[in-house]
């Protein structure tokens, strides 16, 4: 009979002791969860709530340590927003100060009539009639990039012959061509290399890689603009044969105002934005940008999906 009272004695006791020794392991763990949460809410954003397998207080904390990485990120992400916008700034400054400050001296010159004659009056007029130009290109860079950024710029679509554009595009770079002593040499493995693309855009992108091949090629003798297709996927390389590009430059090369050259120079820089751009609208396009340099030769390779049919 003792035996038999005993047990059920036993068990409420042991259900009691356990609930007892549960509830007071969990207000533990609240109150020191909530002294984390003070610390973080004090500005530690690093510190870590320690999870422990208490029921749904251990659910909370993970949330809580969850929430806190979130908060890291959108802080880290701010500050690059920050920063990408003081650079901006501070570029853009640069950039439109140097031929502006040149324009003030030339137009300065004529306004006090410091020239000898009608020929050095030209002379400064077209100086800086060319800053001008170099100023004005450099705002239409950043505000294209700056649509392309924001995903505002509309593609229109259609189904475009690449080897028709790069032969009509030579045409237009043949006096620039001749000027630097530089021969292009077209090689276009198939008369149809089509994809779908906004003409003008992909013509853009083009149009900047030779530019950018005769303005750093120029002593190499030619430039070439090779193109073939392979598994459905259309290739185009602009090689020039110029100084090499280093390696170490490479994986910057297709960020914003950044220049391989130490210096700033406008007359070899441009504005820093031709290949950001280049690479925006090709992306735009599902297509990749990529550049290889050795001391041979420095390749921009284009690769766009092929598209078959009418």
């Amino acid at each position: 009979m003792y035996v038999i009272t005993a047990v059920p004695v036993f068990i409420v006791a042991l259900i009691y002791f356990f609930t007892r020794d549960k509830r007071i392991r969990s207000e533990n763990y609240l109150m020191k969860i909530a002294e984390n949460v003070r610390r973080i809410a004090a500005g530690d954003f690093n510190h870590k709530v320690p999870v422990e397998n208490i029921g749904e207080w251990g659910n909370m904390a993970a949330n809580i340590n969850r929430f806190v990485d979130q908060l890291n990120t959108s802080i880290a992400e701010e500050r690059r927003a920050e920063q990408t916008k003081n650079e901006l700034i501070t570029n853009v400054s640069h950039d439109l100060r140097t031929p502006l400050t040149s324009i003030t001296g030339y137009l300065g010159l004529i306004e006090q009539d410091r020239y000898r004659d009608e020929v050095e009056l030209r002379y400064y007029v077209t100086l800086a009639y060319e800053e001008s130009e170099r100023m004005n290109q450099l705002i239409q860079d950043l505000f294209e990039y700056t649509r392309l950024r924001n995903n505002e710029m509309k593609i229109n679509k259609e189904k475009i012959n690449l080897v028709e554009m790069l032969y009509q595009m030579s045409e237009q770079f043949r006096l620039q061509l001749a000027e630097a002593g530089i021969e292009l040499r077209m090689s276009l493995a198939d008369p149809m290399l089509a994809v779908m693309a906004d003409g003008n855009k992909l013509r853009r992108v083009f149009e900047n890689l030779v530019t950018n091949a005769i303005k750093y090629g120029y002593d190499g003798r030619y430039l070439d603009i090779i193109g073939h297709k392979e598994n459905g996927i259309i290739t185009i390389d602009i090689i020039n044969y110029g100084e090499p590009i280093p390696q170490s430059a490479l994986p910057h090369i297709f960020e914003r105002f950044y220049r391989v050259e130490k210096s700033r120079a406008t007359d070899t820089g441009g504005s820093g934005l031709g290949l950001a751009i280049a690479k925006q609208i090709v992306e735009l396009h599902g297509g990749t940008i990529a550049a290889t340099s050795t001391p041979e030769h420095t390749a921009f390779t284009v690769r766009m999906s092929e598209v078959q049919g009418r």
